[in-house]
């Protein structure tokens, strides 16, 4: 049941995240416009580079040490101040780098630039690695909820026109440094004072390093796409990729809220050596999440076309048809995410995930290098799904000795069908009304129903889960 709980928590919030661009995308894309979004996301990209540079795998690792000693306070309050303090020396060596490059390099966006280093120091005071393995979401989840609402009031209070740009980008980045300080507080009670000859910073170096390779890795191939657009293409054609993107990534996070919840249960599962819950808890994420993956996929290859340009503006047509080409990304990061994120990682086969998003993230430059000049912003996409296809199959081929991969895709088919039915009942609704907010309204209602229909009288093994958490009433 805390798992129940702490992915209801999660992705109540995930749900936030998804109505919030309902609110303020449509807006800023209309106020700012493509070229402006593109210079944003252009800059943003390099920075993000450099705080997870300087992050290294803290996160990551820092999740999974705490869950490995959670039920003893000396010990982790020790593994906590260790990584902090960590954390604090190699993110000043990560902003002094910035900073270099930056004065250096950088002329035309400089003053974009200089004000996102509120996410390198940001990342500098993030704690919220440290709730998650104790498994507790609640504050993380009430601290970015408060965050995310204040910023939205934010934006329509002074985001007013393309001059206002560099005040979105600090109210963005202004916004995570101040949610970030407000965890601290929270820390008392759950961490001891230890004294500075207890602790051991170096000690955690470079088990934080070998995670920074898959953690740098995936970064590189969800920024690259825009980098690179940025340099082959157009800040007009990066303004497009962008939007459509990040619409793909926040119904994405709905699916991903699963990995941050089971990645601290799997390592204290590991931690104890309960091998038969470990796999017994794969296989049911792994089911729930096709089971919300494919619908969400098809539900946004149905509306893409109508929905970008009557969601974003008229300037973003062409947003419609990256999202639909980007959409298979929504199954396949799902998948990936139950096979790295809830299974490598929590097992310490930190090689092994290495080398699956290595390998997406090479296939991601390669196939950017010929798609971008030939189909611009459509090719960034067909790239992600590239990277994403062989993050998947590699990662199936390193659990093949551990994990019966049929037992995964047990259930699969029944998901695709039933989801390929509701594409097609969603798709002719679409084609046949205007879109409008009852229209989408309407085609989400029609899309739950034609699904739920499909998976129960297909009996697909979800509805089992269904009833064993009592969601649903056992048949008599």
């Amino acid at each position: 049941m805390k798992v129940i709980k702490n992915y209801l928590y999660n992705a109540s919030y995930q749900l936030l995240i998804m109505l919030a661009p309902l609110i303020t995308t449509p807006y800023v894309a209309r106020v700012l416009g493509a070229h402006e979004s593109g210079i944003y996301t252009y800059t943003n990209g390099w920075v993000t580079i450099f705080y997870l540079i300087g992050q290294l795998g803290i996160t990551v690792y820092g999740n999974r040490e705490i869950a490995y000693h959670r039920d003893d306070i000396k010990e982790r309050s020790k593994i906590f101040w260790s990584i902090e303090l960590l954390q604090l020396l190699t993110i000043f060596v990560a902003l002094i780098s910035y900073l270099a490059v930056v004065f250096m390099f950088s002329s035309t966006f400089k003053v974009y630039y200089l004000i996102q280093t509120l996410w390198i120091l940001a990342t500098a005071i993030d704690v919220s690695w440290f709730f998650m393995g104790m498994e507790d979401f609640k504050k993380t989840v009430v601290r970015n909820t408060l965050v995310k609402v204040t910023t939205i009031i934010l934006i329509f209070l002074l985001i007013k026109d393309q001059a206002d740009l560099w005040k979105y980008v600090a109210l963005l980045s202004g916004a995570q440094f101040l949610g970030n300080l407000t965890l601290w507080p929270y820390l008392r009670g759950l961490v001891q004072r230890v004294s500075i000859q207890e602790l051991n910073i170096f000690k955690h170096l470079y088990p934080s390093m070998i995670l920074f390779i898959p953690t740098i890795t995936v970064q590189i191939y969800l920024v690259v796409n825009k980098i690179m657009l940025g340099k082959l293409g157009t800040p007009d054609a990066l303004g497009q990729f962008d939007y459509s993107d990040r619409i793909i990534k926040v119904i994405l996070s709905l699916v991903t809220a699963t990995g941050t919840v089971m990645l601290p249960n799997m390592a204290n599962k590991f931690a104890k050596g309960d091998v038969n819950g470990i796999r017994e808890s794969l296989y049911k994420s792994f089911d729930f999440v096709t089971s919300l993956a494919v619908p969400l996929m098809f539900g946004i290859m149905a509306i893409s076309h109508q929905f970008a340009p009557w969601f974003l503006g008229q300037d973003y047509v062409h947003a419609g048809e990256i999202m639909f080409w980007e959409a298979p990304v929504i199954i396949l990061i799902a998948w990936s995410n139950v096979l790295g994120m809830q299974y490598l990682m929590p097992v310490n086969r930190v090689k092994e995930f290495t080398t699956t998003v290595t390998v997406g993230a090479i296939i991601n430059v390669c196939v950017n290098i010929f798609m971008i000049p030939i189909w611009s912003a459509k090719g960034a996409a067909v790239g992600s799904v590239a990277a994403e296809l062989a993050v998947t199959i590699s990662q199936l081929y390193v659990v093949r000795s551990t994990i019966a991969r049929r037992g995964l895709f047990k259930g699969s088919w029944k998901y695709l069908l039933a989801g390929g039915l509701m594409f097609v009942i969603v798709n002719y609704v679409v084609d046949n009304l205007p879109m409008n907010i009852i229209t989408l309204a309407l085609d989400v209602l029609v899309g739950v129903l034609s699904y739920a229909v499909g998976i129960f009288v297909l009996q697909a093994p979800i509805t089992k889960q269904m009833r064993e958490t009592g969601i649903i009433k056992r048949r008599e």
